[in-house]
This record gives structure tokens, sequence and C-alpha cells, in this order.
């Protein structure tokens, strides 16, 4: 009950977005559990991004405390 209890906490202080390299160049960012999507030229843009995304998706006191950045690469190699 306790383990259950932590999650829920961290759940609400932190917000995970899983970044990918855009086919057209820069980045996309996709919150995970929630309809929030930006993009960014550069890492530095895409971080900007998130968090104006954020404080634009949550009302002050619902927002999360902390945003996770989860960097996703494929990379394909020969067999």
């Amino acid at each position: 009950m306790a383990g259950r209890i932590l999650l829920t906490i961290m759940a609400d202080q932190e917000i995970i977005f899983t970044v990918e390299d855009a086919p057209e160049g820069g980045y996309t960012a996709r919150a995970l559990g929630y309809a929030i999507f930006t993009q960014g030229e550069t890492l530095e843009e895409l971080r900007r991004m998130v968090r104006d995304a954020v404080n634009c998706h949550f009302e002050k006191e619902n927002k999360p405390k902390l945003i996770r950045l989860h960097m996703v690469k494929d990379e394909v190699i020969v067999a």
C-alpha cells in the first residue's frame, strides 16, 4: 500500500515526455498520459517549449514540480 501511495505522489509531481528526432529536423516531445505535444529546432528550444506547454496545460496548483525528458534514439545496425 505504501508503494502505491508513493507512486501516486510521484505521478502528481512529475510529468514525463518522450523526445525523438523529428524526420524534418529538430525534435518532438510527447507527454505520457496527457494530450501535450510540442517541438523545437534545438534541444534548448525544445526545453523552453515543453515548459511552456506544461504551464499552459495545467493550473498553477496542479502543475507537476518536475519535467522528465526521456530521449528516444533509434539505431539500426547490420546483423
